[in-house]
């Protein structure tokens, strides 16, 4: 029987960014700009998961309503 690999919750920025396949440098953006939320652990930064899935869906509306208001 294999072993299932834990859902971290809270990912490094590091992850998160691989995650959303962008850069290291763009994923602190975003946090800066406040598109993706994070949280500190002590002195270490962390991501929620649930923050990535947000902004994935508030980017998919966007287009969304941005398509289909053009056409």
């Amino acid at each position: 029987m294999e072993h299932e690999q834990p859902v971290r919750v809270l990912l490094t920025v590091e992850a998160a960014a691989e995650r959303l396949s962008i850069s290291r440098t763009r994923m602190y953006a975003l946090i800066k700009d406040e598109e993706i939320s994070s949280v500190k652990v002590g002195r270490l930064r962390r991501v929620p998961l649930d923050s990535l899935h947000e902004f994935t869906r508030r980017l998919i509306s966007a287009q969304q309503t941005t398509s289909t208001s053009g056409s």
